[in-house]
């Protein structure tokens, strides 16, 4: 009885966190879209330059701690100016460049920067060695599990950096798609006044 409910309370809180994910990119993305509107901030910049630096942002996120969030917020504003496909492709590849650094820690590092304890870690490892890069374009598809997990666990296996790259980018490009068009369209809904 225990056991079911702490898996209720796991789930209730991954559930929690995807409602805070989402709460906290649309309110980025408003912020940010304001932000353009108030102060004139003119978005007429080439389109090689603009894609440029979606992925410069993406690859940064990810390459460090700052909260995703972030990214997705630029991605939405972007969108609204913008194909909304390209700012997708282009962030997805900056994001998957930027992933590979969990791959790096784990190929050099192997057991000495991640135990065997942490929460997630053996059943990642399961995936990994049972479906390799669908594993991990499965997570970093999802939202809730760290990603950070699936790619020292794919260092840690040496899966190939292009057969690593492809799957994330699997993953990412399809999410981030779904992102924008979702969050895009919901803020559309309730901030008609300042369109995305």
């Amino acid at each position: 009885m225990m056991r079911n409910k702490n898996k209720n309370v796991r789930w209730l809180r991954l559930g929690l966190a995807l409602i805070f994910f989402l709460a906290i990119s649309v309110g980025l993305g408003y912020l940010l879209r304001t932000l353009l509107i108030n102060y004139h901030i003119p978005l007429d910049i080439p389109i090689w330059l603009a894609f440029l630096v979606i992925f410069g942002i993406l690859l940064i996120i990810n390459l460090s701690v700052l909260p995703l969030p972030f990214g997705v917020s630029i991605m939405l504003v972007a969108a609204a100016h913008w194909n909304p496909v390209l700012v997708a492709l282009a962030g997805s590849l900056g994001a998957s460049i930027g992933e590979s650094s969990g791959y790096l820690f784990g190929y050099l590092g192997k057991r000495v920067a991640v135990s065997d304890d942490i929460v997630g870690y053996k059943t990642v490892q399961t995936w990994v060695r049972r479906y390799g890069m669908w594993a991990i374009a499965f997570l970093s598809f999802q939202p809730v599990i760290p990603f950070e997990i699936g790619g020292f666990v794919a260092g840690v296996a040496r899966m190939s950096i292009p057969t690593f790259l492809l799957a994330i980018w699997m993953g990412k490009f399809p999410k981030y798609l779904l992102l924008i068009y979702v969050l895009g369209d919901t803020m559309n809904r309730f901030f008609p006044h300042i369109r995305f």
